[in-house]
């Protein structure tokens, strides 16, 4: 995936991080960091990101020309970020719910993962201006079509979400009698469902039609879940990084003027589909 990947991508476990971010030498508090982050990433001449890359289409694991790849529509975004700082790109896989930790204990010097700008993630991190609003679907067996056919119907049964991300909020908000099964890695959650232990499972939907289309026993309900502004992903930093929140501001504004976001998000959803197909 050669083509797709314009900056260095390297994969490592959290366990096996060393201070690597530029923001702060090594800090376990994000409010302690270089005086401007930007200059500190551009200075290091590398942008350390912290992802989850089980969130296809925006960021996945893929077997191109035999070798394990992470790719997709937040991976395209931040080659872009870097090409425009003109530095290359580390990009580090970790469970969801430790992407956050990362960037808050100076391993990383920004957090791309499918990320909601909540009020409660705000008391501790800065946020970009949002660059993606997705919609929040349900993932069911379809053998069940008929009898999950309501938000009702989830009344006692067990629905997952990932560990950390905000359908956890959505099943607790909107499935309210349901049973919350928070699971760190979404490709577990569908093992889950497949397996009978969860009823349902709440995705993005971009992500919900990529795992459906990889599992024909499995589709998305026809039940609407509530939208909301929150749900948008942007991309998070350290607290106080101004001049990189400025300039990742800007950029993010030229890529979605040009439509070049929704292009990315169309181009990896077709490339997971056609990795599943084979």
């Amino acid at each position: 995936m050669k083509k797709f990947l314009f900056g260095l991508i390297s994969v490592v476990a959290l366990t096996a991080l060393t201070a690597c971010g530029n923001g702060g030498s090594g800090s376990t508090d994000s409010t302690k960091k270089a005086e401007n982050q930007l200059e500190a990433i551009k200075s290091a001449g590398v942008l350390n990101v912290a992802t989850s890359a089980d969130f296809a289409p925006f960021e996945f694991h893929a077997l191109i020309d035999g070798k394990d790849q992470i790719v997709g529509a937040d991976i395209d975004l931040v080659n872009d970020i870097a090409k425009e700082l003109g530095v290359k790109v580390n990009v580090m896989d970790l469970e969801f719910n430790a992407v956050l930790a990362a960037l808050s204990q100076g391993k990383a010097d920004i957090a791309v993962s499918g990320i909601s700008a909540t009020d409660e993630r705000k008391k501790t991190f800065d946020f970009t201006d949002n660059y993606f609003t997705p919609e929040q679907k349900i993932v069911i067996k379809k053998d069940n079509v008929d009898q999950l056919s309501a938000l009702e119907n989830f009344s006692g049964k067990k629905v997952g979400a990932q560990k950390g991300s905000i359908q956890e909020a959505v099943v607790q908000n909107q499935l309210a009698d349901s049973q919350l099964v928070s699971i760190a890695k979404v490709p577990n959650l569908i093992n889950e469902l497949k397996q009978g232990s969860i009823d349902g499972l709440v995705l993005e939907s971009a992500v919900a039609d990529s795992y459906v289309a990889q599992n024909d026993d499995l589709v998305v309900a026809d039940i609407a879940l509530e939208a909301s502004a929150d749900d948008s992903y942007a991309i998070a930093l350290p607290k106080g990084s101004t001049e990189l929140k400025d300039e990742l501001n800007r950029i993010l504004k030229e890529l979605n003027d040009k439509g070049t976001i929704k292009e990315y998000v169309q181009k990896n959803t077709d490339l997971a589909n056609e990795k599943a197909a084979k």
